[in-house]
């Protein structure tokens, strides 16, 4: 992820003219022996977590939207209501680490997310569970960044590859076992289990890291922060999400709710690209969209995520609405997709100070093309292991993915602007993703009213494969009305099923279309920032 690469507070920060001098860079040595083994691994419980949670509601959305007496349209709220709490938080991590400290926030964070997991748990209403989501993404949003910073100062500066590598994986892990992981948990418990289980791994990086790294906290000093800049960052992404998220049920702009949501996401955007601008510390730098290859790289990440992270929460939907799948069993047709990934990555890893990162970029968007392509072409007859093999081979995809494309959109930056520009393409990145998941959702619903419309025509009396149908289904001893209803419980299979590969198809052509994108940047002659940050793009 590339929240990886956000603020540290071991980088320069812009800001801190604005207040008085900084403080000498405080210098830690390496941790050696146990030490290094413990926090190694609560810097990787916490990231797990942190990732775990990004993807373990997915197959649970049917699971809390009935039991919540709310639709899955609406269940997907939990989807991207953390998303988008946790992309308003990320840009703040540089000045909240300055302002208390690497470790003091990171155990705070890390605290803070678990009494926001047991709260999501206890939630008695689909309006509480979000409220929660958007509490627990909003303080996690220092973590994973925080994670990183902490895990390389453990590490000499020759092993921080190592360190990386290591650091790289867990946030691969937890994508792979987050969908198997909350299917199995749902089935066999309920789904308040899935927030629960952060309990004891929260508890237990918060306890390591507060006792190996209290002696190590990072230089503190009071900064200013855009107080008007984060204000309306805050509103115009969440009148945007809440529109999204609503349109449909709203009949999108027939509604004045979603017209106002509409003009205020609008101005208030606007707003915020003029103040930032010219504010002297703006709290998003955006005259790093100024630089092609940042703009590129960061347009294409963005997309391709929001595309790809659209589609990781329709899979999961179909199967278990239309297809007759389990959690348990729609989180196993979810999770191989990180196997490849954690094979290549090391791999790609190695490439990308060698190799033009536009070509490995390349290489991901045509096999997430391939991947949708075949999507496309599901039906109801479609067995496991065909409903698997894309997941399987999306895994390549996803490798050569994020590495180059983070090299890509860092490179040619100086070392005081990549905090900036990490925490800024982080930031588009994950807003994309809660807004791929509620276009996905509103257009899989849309397109399948339509087919169901196409379908019915061809059930009437006039129609002789359709009346022998009810006939067939009457002599077995049902009604009329019985036949008819489960006549329509079928064409409503067929039409979501000819909807998910509308989608499908769109995806794949849309990942075509990335391709001509990342081709707009500038030849990387040297990895430059690549190697460090691209590693923990994950």
């Amino acid at each position: 992820m590339a929240q990886a690469d956000t603020l540290s507070g071991n980088a320069p920060q812009p800001a801190a003219g604005a207040a008085a001098a900084p403080p000498a860079h405080i210098e830690h040595p390496p941790l050696t022996g146990g030490q290094l083994v413990l926090g190694t691994i609560a810097l990787s419980l916490a990231t797990f977590m942190n990732v775990l949670d990004t993807s373990i509601a997915n197959v649970s959305i049917p699971a809390i939207s009935g039991d919540l007496g709310v639709s899955p349209s609406q269940g997907t709220w939990v989807i991207t209501s953390f998303a988008v709490a946790n992309a308003i938080s990320v840009p703040l991590t540089g000045w909240l680490t300055q302002r208390f400290g690497q470790v003091r926030l990171f155990t705070a964070s890390v605290l803070l997310f678990v009494i926001a997991s047991i709260l999501c748990g206890l939630a008695p209403s689909i309006e509480m569970l979000i409220f929660f989501r958007v509490v627990q993404g909003a303080v996690a949003g220092p973590m994973i960044p925080l994670s990183q910073t902490l895990l390389l100062a453990s590490y000499p500066k020759a092993k921080a590859g190592t360190a990386l590598a290591l650091w790289g994986m867990t946030t691969l892990v937890a994508p792979v076992m987050g969908p198997l992981l909350g299917g199995w948990i749902t089935d066999q418990f309920s789904w308040p289990w899935i927030f629960y289980i952060n309990i004891p791994f929260g508890l237990a990086a918060a306890f390591f890291t507060w006792s190996i790294y209290r002696s190590r906290e990072s230089a503190i000093r009071l900064l200013p922060i855009d107080k008007i800049g984060l204000a309306l960052l805050v509103l115009w992404v969440g009148a945007l999400q809440v529109m999204l998220d609503k349109g449909k049920e709203l009949d999108w702009f027939a509604s004045g709710q979603i017209v106002l949501l509409g003009a205020t996401a609008l101005i208030g955007f606007t707003f915020f690209v003029v103040w930032e601008l010219t504010e002297k510390h703006p709290v998003v730098d955006l005259r790093l969209f100024a630089r092609r290859n940042f703009w590129t790289g960061a347009l294409a990440t963005s997309l391709g995520y929001g595309v790809f992270f659209g589609n990781v929460v329709l899979l999961p939907l179909w199967l278990q609405q239309y297809m007759g799948y389990t959690a348990t069993q729609a989180g196993m047709i979810m999770a191989p997709v990180g196997l490849l990934a954690i094979v290549l990555s090391p791999l790609v890893g190695k490439k990308v100070g060698t190799t033009d990162p536009r070509w490995l970029a390349t290489i991901a968007f045509l096999v997430f093309a391939l991947v949708l392509f075949m999507r496309s072409h599901f039906n109801t007859q479609a067995d496991f292991t065909t409903i698997l093999i894309p997941t399987i081979v999306q895994g390549a995809a996803m490798a050569f993915f994020f590495i180059p494309l983070v090299s890509l959109t860092l490179s040619g930056l100086t070392p005081d602007r990549i905090p900036a520009a990490s925490g800024l393409s982080n930031f588009v990145r994950i807003t994309a993703g809660g807004f791929g998941t509620s276009i996905a959702t509103t257009l899989w619903d849309d397109r399948a009213a339509m087919h169901h419309a196409q379908l019915a025509e061809n059930i009437s009396t006039a129609n002789g494969n359709a009346s022998q149908a009810v006939a067939g289904l009457q002599s077995q001893g049902f009604s009329a009305e019985q036949a008819y209803a489960m006549i329509n419980r079928l064409i409503d299979q067929q039409a979501f099923m000819l909807s998910a590969n509308d989608i499908f198809y769109a995806s794949a052509f849309i990942f075509l279309l990335l391709v001509g994108v990342v081709w707009l940047a500038r030849p990387v002659k040297a990895a430059g920032a690549g190697g460090a940050e691209a590693m923990g793009a994950h």
